[in-house]
């Protein structure tokens, strides 16, 4: 059987493009708890420190002409706050410490995913899980604090015929909680296609007829996983912006 299942691998696919989605222990073994350093911990890790060096290292020695790595935070801090001003309005502002880094750390993992033989965080549903998880808690806790019992409003579409509210309020309901399902996933679904893509074509590069053109769709595929990797951090972004206004504004 074992003899079968070898030939079987070498006839068949001898890459395999998920593999670069496993969570394997640092330091050898099999057995992965919750307490233990893996790919995944140290990816994280280097995330997070390309934050602090972009948001914090970087601006440290602010200089009225701006050095690469300040110009590179004051554009990432315009962007987000005018985004979020924009759509939350002033009182959104206070939320904004959140929202920057949020995108600054979605951003961060996704450029730092698309380095050879990196892992890529974002490309697992348990992380960006937990951050639309995060994202939708703050958000509920926020609209009952703020508007009390006025927030279950955003459910009630005054403005339909009276017979149809009840039913879409059900559906409201039904797509509210849905929210973190959706944010998550998407986040997750297009890093992970990409880079399982880019694999695929990687792995037809050692066949020398068809070599070049897997060398160029490589090419092409990277080019467009770096602006799917800004894309898919500002669409996670733009849509906890709608999501804080629902709360600030359950009415409108």
């Amino acid at each position: 059987m074992a003899s079968d299942a070898h030939g079987a691998d070498e006839g068949g696919l001898v890459f395999h493009p998920m593999d670069q989605f496993i969570v394997k222990p640092l330091f050898g073994g099999d057995t992965v708890a919750w307490y233990t350093p893996t790919n995944m911990t140290l990816w994280l890790g280097f995330a997070i420190l390309a934050v602090i060096a972009i948001l914090v290292l970087s601006t440290s020695k602010r200089a009225i002409v701006p050095g690469r790595g300040q110009s590179i935070a004051e554009l990432a801090y315009g962007f987000i706050y005018k985004m979020v001003e924009d759509i939350c309005g002033k009182e959104g502002v206070k939320f904004f410490p959140y929202i920057m880094t949020l995108f600054m750390f979605i951003v961060c993992a996704n450029f730092l995913g698309m380095i050879p033989t990196a892992f890529t965080p974002t490309s697992h549903f348990a992380v960006t899980a937990v951050l639309a998880l995060m994202v939708f808690i703050t958000v509920t806790v926020l609209g009952f604090v703020k508007n009390g019992t006025a927030f279950l409003g955003l459910f009630w579409v005054s403005s339909a015929p009276l017979a149809l509210r009840p039913v879409l309020a059900i559906i409201e309901l039904i797509s509210y909680f849905v929210r973190p399902v959706s944010h998550s996933i998407r986040l997750a679904g297009n890093v992970m296609a990409g880079h399982a893509v880019i694999k695929v074509f990687a792995g037809f590069a050692a066949i020398a007829v068809i070599s070049p053109v897997s060398v160029l769709a490589i090419t092409a595929m990277y080019g467009l996983e770096v602006l799917v990797s800004f894309i898919q951090a500002y669409v996670f972004t733009i849509l906890t912006c709608v999501y804080l206004k629902d709360a600030l504004h359950p009415s409108h």
